[in-house]
């Protein structure tokens, strides 16, 4: 092979491989510009998604739920269990808005959820190895339910679990598990574990993605400086950094978010309603978006972002997550359209 054209082979082969030999570094050409959308209980009508695209938006991260009642039982039911459940959340839900979403040029991802009563999902534990065993059968069956939908639809990438923190030092069982969904999933996986468990994830190496779900604490005190914000993200870079380049692979936050309050930075997982007291601040949130921008969203292993959360039709309630009509929202929608 001339050397002209050895060279432009090996330029396309890094190119699709996204990988820059040099820094050991992933390059991502186009990165994920998402957002969490939230199932709605009714039918959209469609214009609900016409703002998407012109405010840079590309990719919508949808979430069909599983229920565990107790942490510690492994009992699993979905949607193959019940019609009760918000139309935005089933997938004939799904369906639509990824249909519509699509015609206005934006993408969907996949992100199966359990929700336990009570609780969050990083309390599932079971107490035998025989419980174990019964939940990951169960487990299996819910994200192989998606994972054959996702394929389908050619839904490009499938997150196969979130948060499932006291889960996932169970290597083999989540390897056998990634070995069926690639069975009947030709798409991309990743795997959103909470930014408490991510670096502890053995499994990284057989999926496409690093998920974390990014809601680091940012901030000791109310009101923070963005040089604070900043040079928190700094130091969370660095710890990031040593797993991306350990395993080689894109980074996706799968969430990301914070309140509209003077202590969003503080714990940015605590829920709005455990806020209802605090003081709000449109300038904090738009502040703590502004900081991801200018530190996180300009590494080349960043492959995207999506964030908590975003409304078929936004609502009136404060405190939230959401940054639709708020001063974080602008801050969004200038580094995404840049």
């Amino acid at each position: 092979m001339k050397k002209e054209y050895l060279f432009v082979f090996l330029m396309i082969w890094a190119c699709q491989n996204r990988e820059v030999v040099s820094t050991g570094f992933i390059k991502i050409a186009d990165k994920q510009k998402g957002v969490c959308w939230v199932g709605s209980p009714r039918p959209l009508e469609g214009w609900e998604l016409d703002s998407l695209s012109w405010k840079g938006i590309t990719h919508l991260s949808q979430t069909p739920f599983g229920w565990q009642s107790d942490p510690n039982l492994p009992e699993i039911r979905w949607e193959k269990h019940t019609e009760r459940m918000w139309w935005g959340e089933s997938l004939v839900g799904v369906k639509t808005t990824t249909d519509l979403a699509r015609e206005k040029g934006v993408e969907s991802i996949l992100k199966p959820h359990l929700w336990v009563r009570g609780e969050w999902p990083g309390v599932i534990k079971m107490q035998t190895d025989e419980d174990w065993g019964m939940w990951f059968d169960q487990y299996a069956e819910f994200i192989l339910y998606y994972a054959a939908y996702a394929e389908d639809q050619n839904i490009p990438i499938l997150c196969i679990g979130t948060e499932l923190e006291l889960t996932s030092d169970r290597d083999v069982d989540w390897r056998n598990l990634i070995t069926e969904i690639r069975k009947v999933y030709s798409g991309e996986l990743t795997y959103a574990a909470n930014f408490t468990e991510y670096e502890q994830v053995k499994f990284w190496d057989v999926l496409d993605y690093i998920g974390i779900q990014a809601y680091f604490p940012l901030a000791e005190k109310h009101n923070p400086s963005l040089r604070t914000l900043k040079n928190s993200w700094d130091i969370k870079i660095k710890e990031i950094e040593k797993v991306q380049q350990r395993f080689q692979k894109p980074v996706i936050f799968t969430e990301v978010g914070y309140c509209n309050t003077v202590d969003a930075a503080i714990e940015p997982w605590i829920w709005p309603n455990e806020r209802k007291e605090i003081e709000l601040s449109e300038e904090v949130q738009a502040l703590c978006y502004q900081s991801f921008f200018e530190t996180v969203w300009e590494k080349d292993w960043l492959a995207g972002v999506y964030f908590w959360k975003w409304y078929p039709q936004p609502r009136d309630r404060e405190p939230d997550f959401t940054p639709q009509g708020k001063k974080a929202e602008g801050i969004m929608v200038k580094f995404f359209s840049e």
